[in-house]
């Protein structure tokens, strides 16, 4: 990622660094979506014991990812590039008894002592100037056998529209310019990528939000907010 990138997006999230457990704040729709996005995890792994599993939460922000994991037995590892997004999630896990290991510094450049066996990377990709890059250097610290979990936003008018424009400028879900099209990625891109270091895709599913009842769910639909998990051969 280039400074002016790094610089950028590290001053947004910085802003928001307090508002990670406030449930009608700006992050409300993650922690709407949270029990989908873990409901994903478990059906990936065929299992709600995670004791045995060393996971890394990539971008784990203040930690609502990575706490949901922790209680469930995981023996789990956060890392963001905001400093304050760590001292909250630290603060937080502190307060309700959890042990997670947080880190703050660049992923990509932290010498972790083992590998994991499962790599979680939500809503990251899409801010990241260089994903591909990165994903060649994650998957050199995941097991083999192990499983790396994927969401994003896939790249198309719809996605445009309802990610951008109506999501940030009209519904006010996400703070404004959290997102730019030309870094939304499609599934097809991240599988060719994938592939070339021997991980297979294994799921792809959509997230989508039902109007009707204000509820988030899994779906065929991958237009816009999409999960995909890969398995290293």
């Amino acid at each position: 990622m280039s400074t002016k990138n790094i610089n950028s997006e590290y001053e947004h999230f910085n802003k928001l660094s307090e508002e990670w457990w406030n449930e009608n704040g700006k992050f409300n729709v993650l922690h709407r979506i949270r029990p989908v996005r873990i409901d994903y995890i478990l059906s990936q792994l065929n299992t709600k014991n995670l004791k045995t599993l060393d996971i890394l939460d990539v971008g784990c922000g203040g930690g609502l990812v990575s706490e949901s994991l922790s209680r469930l037995g995981g023996r789990v590892t956060g890392v963001d590039f905001v400093e304050n997004n760590i001292k909250v999630a630290q603060a937080h896990a502190r307060n309700k008894g959890l042990h997670i290991n947080y880190m703050h510094g660049d992923v990509e450049k932290i010498k972790f002592e083992n590998k994991f066996d499962l790599i979680i990377i939500f809503e990251v990709l899409e801010h990241l100037n260089d994903w591909r890059s990165f994903i060649f250097k994650i998957e050199k610290i995941l097991k083999k056998k192990g499983k790396i979990i994927i969401s994003t936003i896939n790249r198309n008018i719809i996605s445009k529209l309802t990610a951008i424009y109506l999501a940030e400028n009209i519904l006010k879900w996400i703070p404004k310019n959290t997102h730019k099209y030309h870094s939304f990625i499609k599934p097809n891109e991240i599988e060719k990528e994938m592939k070339m270091y021997g991980l297979s895709l294994e799921d792809t599913k959509g997230l989508i939000f039902n109007p009707i009842d204000f509820t988030w769910k899994l779906s065929k639909n991958t237009k816009v907010n999409y999960f995909c998990t890969y398995l290293k051969n």
